[in-house]
């Protein structure tokens, strides 16, 4: 099942990709259900809260009607920021499960365990590495292109 909700992940990504975002996507899941998809949108909106990870939250918010989404698991197709780490907990969410790992601004795991802050009133249970190849190869060809792009304007 974590292939599963990982591939709609990677389908949003692969959206985010295609409108010049950094190729993030994520699902959250209730009950076996994706009860909300989003990607990245910081350049669209010129927001620096728009992240996939609260795109979804927010949608899910919505939808259940209620903050609390203890009982709903996120996938993301690259491992949280702090403060996607602070909107997981806020939210109360029951399980995280990224695929690419973020040397440089991941907070689950990479540079420290903010799911696991002892300050923190909620813990969120998170699993590493999910379909962690596609995830990180989408991300290299993104930037890629990016590069491509930027010497040619040379």
């Amino acid at each position: 099942m974590e292939n599963f909700f990982m591939r709609a992940a990677l389908e949003e990504a692969e959206k985010a990709f295609a409108i010049g975002e950094i190729p993030v996507g994520a699902v959250v899941v209730r009950n076996g259900e994706m009860i909300a998809r989003g990607h990245n949108l910081r350049e669209q909106r010129q927001n620096a809260l728009s992240h996939a990870e609260t795109e979804v939250i927010f949608k899910a918010c919505e939808r259940l009607g209620t903050w609390r989404l203890s009982d709903c698991d996120l996938y993301v197709t690259l491992e949280p920021c702090a403060m996607c780490c602070g909107a997981i907990a806020q939210a109360k969410m029951r399980r995280v499960y990224f695929g690419a790992y973020d040397p440089k601004g991941g907070f689950a795991v990479s540079n420290a365990c903010l799911l696991e802050h002892p300050g923190l009133m909620h813990r969120t249970e998170y699993y590493c590495g999910i379909m962690e190849e596609e995830c990180r190869a989408l991300l290299r060809r993104f930037f890629d292109q990016l590069r491509r792009e930027e010497n040619k304007e040379k």
